[in-house]
């Protein structure tokens, strides 16, 4: 299980959107101090969320420099059914495991078809792996 509660309050909404939403705002600092929200695509494992990145993206140089980021989910225009994970993120330079390419592949097939490339090709580009460990839970419904 997650260092976050996942059980109670906002928890168990929050916990739906990350087994069954393709995509989160992934949210950096750069070294400047600015905050960088960027649209990624993410896999849970229960206990973290692995973000693939190309090795070249400003996203690797913010988590170097200040490993504190901030996950959420796009939420309706009601302004309603927000969560938001904050957490540290780490370079993970062994990359997936077997298991993990596996349900990564699984759940983005279908991106993998939309962008028109192969699930090796997908892996070659975005080769860097960023694991983030969720400690707080913070939103509203």
């Amino acid at each position: 299980m997650s260092a976050v509660d996942l059980r109670a309050g906002v928890g168990p909404r929050a916990l739906e959107r990350l087994e069954s939403e393709i995509s989160i705002w992934l949210t950096t600092v750069s070294p400047g101090g600015r905050p960088q929200p960027t649209p990624v695509w993410f896999l849970w494992t229960g206990q973290e969320l692995l973000v693939l990145s190309q090795p070249s993206a400003r996203k690797l140089r913010n988590i170097a420099a200040g490993a504190r980021v901030a996950v959420n989910f796009n939420f309706g225009g009601d302004g309603n059914d927000v969560q938001v994970l904050s957490g540290t993120a780490r370079v993970d330079e062994s990359g997936l495991s077997a298991a993990e390419r596996t349900a990564y592949d699984t759940k983005y097939a279908s991106g993998y078809r939309e962008l028109q490339m192969s699930a090796d090709a997908f892996h070659e580009e975005y080769s860097t792996l960023i694991r983030i460990g969720p400690e707080r839970l913070t939103g509203w419904r």
